[in-house]
């Protein structure tokens, strides 16, 4: 009888984590419908016309639903931007492995880097808007720009071996990284067509930028 009540009880409690889990997806669902559809008005309207209803309605919630997962807007604006800055990191640093030589070391960063700029493109648009507006709060920046630790960390390295110009990581970052914005939307607009070649350029004209 006790073993019994034994199965019993972890047949139930089974039952419960089932139900518990299930629960969890179904938040997590909405949750990422909520990120999708402000990734994607934003884009097209710009912050100031992806009012809350207008995510709720795209996201296929009620507007009060919002208010389970964010605070306000600002909130879900700063949640999304640290997460797609989380995938811009694991872009930029995959298969990064720390070597000697400082220049193929940033050009496989900055390879990984143009990769997501050009062909990620609601991700890379969604963040060039994020670098010109009140929005995003300045405990998000910071935390977003240790996303881009790596990167700093291989500057400061080059720097102290003498290979890399003693300027402002954000000068360094201006130089190289931030143009390939420009190129992605030239790539959007269809106004330049990138080829293997133009990269490798873009690549060496940005190496040239910051290299003593």
């Amino acid at each position: 009888m006790f073993i019994l009540q034994l199965i019993f009880i972890s047949l139930q409690q089974f039952k419960l984590k089932g139900k518990i889990m299930a629960i969890r997806q179904k938040c997590d669902k909405k949750r990422k419908s909520l990120l999708n559809a402000t990734l994607k008005l934003v884009n097209n309207n710009g912050f100031h016309d992806a009012p809350m209803s207008k995510i709720a309605k795209m996201a296929e919630v009620s507007p009060a639903t919002i208010y389970i997962y964010f605070e306000n807007k600002q909130d879900l604006i700063n949640q999304l931007y640290l997460e797609v800055k989380a995938q811009f990191s694991a872009f930029a640093f995959k298969n990064y492995i720390e070597e000697e030589c400082i220049k193929d070391n940033f050009k496989q960063v900055w390879m990984n880097i143009a990769d997501f700029k050009l062909n990620q493109i609601e991700e890379s648009n969604f963040l060039s808007q994020c670098d010109n507006t009140p929005m995003i709060d300045e405990e998000s920046r910071q935390a977003g720009l240790k996303h881009l630790q790596p990167l700093l960390d291989l500057w400061e390295r080059g720097q102290q071996k003498g290979v890399i110009k003693l300027i402002s990581p954000y000068l360094l970052y201006a130089y190289t990284i931030y143009p390939l914005a420009f190129l992605s939307n030239m790539k959007q607009k269809k106004s330049f067509v990138l080829t293997e070649k133009n990269i490798e350029e873009a690549f060496q004209a940005a190496w040239d930028s910051i290299k003593l």
